[in-house]
């Protein structure tokens, strides 16, 4: 019987990821990444501003964020934050200032990450109008 090192464990195991399938571990990835606070976060850090749209990926403070993503609680924000970096998609990085500036930033995963995000919000934003009158004309015929 031949022996498999674990870099060969690792490859069959990713060839095997099949999100279709109850188990597969990717399902948990796919609920964090469609998450909208995710995606808000990624295109945030990923180089988008209301008011100058697409740009270079950069740093920003927690603040920062805070003040792009109205809505979002301190709470869902530190968490999400918390998330994105256990899973290899941003960085925390704390300056020893007074106060604590404390940055975060995608890394290269969070980076591959972040087209596909920014599209996903461009395509919510871009086709708004129409899905509304979608909403509109099926509770009117299901009403």
């Amino acid at each position: 019987m031949a022996t498999t090192t674990a870099a060969q464990k690792r490859a069959q195991a990713k060839a095997e990821y099949d999100a279709f399938l109850a188990q597969c571990p990717s399902r948990k990835l796919l609920d964090r990444i469609a998450d909208k606070w995710v995606t808000l976060i990624v295109t945030a850090l990923g180089g988008w501003r209301p008011d100058t749209g697409p740009g270079e990926p950069g740093p920003l403070r927690y603040s920062e964020l805070s003040r792009l993503l109205a809505g979002v609680s301190q709470k869902m924000l530190t968490q999400t934050l918390r998330n994105l970096e256990r899973d290899g998609l941003v960085t925390r990085t704390v300056e020893p200032t007074v106060p604590v500036t404390v940055t975060y930033e995608l890394t290269e995963l969070g980076l591959s990450l972040r087209e596909m995000m920014g599209g996903i919000k461009s395509w919510a934003q871009n086709n708004m109008d129409e899905v509304l009158a979608n909403r509109d004309k099926y509770d009117t015929r299901v009403a």
